[in-house]
């Protein structure tokens, strides 16, 4: 009997979900970025959020709800109705590095999200205020050290991709910086441009701009190669310290329980927005790093996510970083 009653409300809830994709979408659906405008995740929710909304013929509205790390935006979409509605762009940071940082986290990313499509990976860079009396990165790393106790290096919140890769840049010198955490990256690019910070470690899609228009002194980027659009600034083993590997990541996720058939649609829009000629070549201008096309599918951002997990948690706990 129980038995029966089970198969009965799975089939009701698979015709429901059907019915609600077959008109999805009938109105506007809100993107939630979980960091103030201005940082890499923002832009590249709006760049292909604007591709998207016309694919889909409902505008996706980029709503910005900061705080905590990027969590307290992640989980409004994990208490969302499962409808499509309301999909989240995450990061390396609030869908990997929160779950070590935060005791009490309110969602857990493996579990309360349905996996849409990973966006792009962006290459993370160490940019210094202008007047930071430093050349290159060698000079940054002999400065560091020698000042340790003065310097300071702002970041998007506890736990963003850019203060992990600004904890991973202490650990690999040895030494602890004050970290000066802000609502965004875009907040904090805001104090270096401003002078009210060292440095900071953002991602290429954020810092970039800035870099090419001279405002900040572009040191390294944390990568093998060197980046096509900011070709002057030499790597991290070129600069030796080989150890300083960083890249960060941007993709789109539903509430648990979304209908697979919508988010089936919003991963082909979000495949429809990769592949456009103008959309590309605003993102790699800005230095990001593109997935192919097998690398486009919800599994492969779920594997991504639960991989990311494994890797950074031990990191944060023997940091002994906490953002309670």
């Amino acid at each position: 009997m129980m038995k029966r009653i089970l198969t009965a409300v799975a089939a009701a809830m698979l015709c429901a979900g059907s019915a609600l994709a077959q008109g999805f979408p009938s109105k506007g659906i809100t993107l939630i970025v979980p960091f103030a405008p201005g940082g890499p995740t923002d832009i590249i929710a709006r760049i292909v959020g604007d591709h998207m909304g016309r694919t889909l013929g409902q505008q996706l509205l980029v709503e910005n709800v900061a705080g905590a790390g990027g969590t307290v935006g992640v989980t409004r979409v994990m208490r969302a109705a499962p409808d499509g509605y309301t999909i989240l762009m995450g990061n390396l940071g609030t869908q990997a590095a929160s779950v070590g940082l935060y005791d009490k986290l309110a969602y857990d990313p493996r579990k309360d999200f349905e996996p849409i499509i990973n966006m792009a990976a962006t290459p993370m860079m160490v940019a210094a205020k202008k007047d930071l009396p430093v050349k290159d990165f060698k000079e940054f790393i002999t400065f560091v050290k020698a000042n340790a106790d003065k310097v300071n290096y702002g970041t998007g919140g506890v736990g963003a991709t850019s203060h992990l890769t600004c904890l991973f840049l202490e650990h690999v010198l040895g030494v602890k910086l004050a970290h000066v955490p802000f609502r965004g990256s875009g907040p904090a690019l805001n104090a270096l441009l401003g002078g009210h910070v060292d440095f900071v470690c953002d991602q290429t899609v954020g810092i970039v701009p800035a870099i090419q228009a001279k405002s900040v002194n572009g040191l390294v980027i944390a990568t093998q190669k060197r980046s096509p659009v900011v070709p002057d600034v030499p790597t991290s083993g070129e600069q030796g310290l080989p150890a300083f590997q960083a890249t960060g990541w941007n993709a789109l996720f539903a509430p648990k329980s979304t209908p697979a058939a919508i988010v089936e649609q919003l991963n082909k829009a979000g495949r429809a927005a990769l592949a456009d000629a103008t959309v590309r070549k605003r993102l790699l201008e800005l230095g990001a790093e593109l997935p192919d096309e097998a690398g486009q599918t919800s599994a492969v951002l779920a594997k991504l996510v639960s991989d990311e997990i494994d890797k950074w948690v031990p990191v944060i706990k023997a940091a002994g970083v906490k953002a309670n």
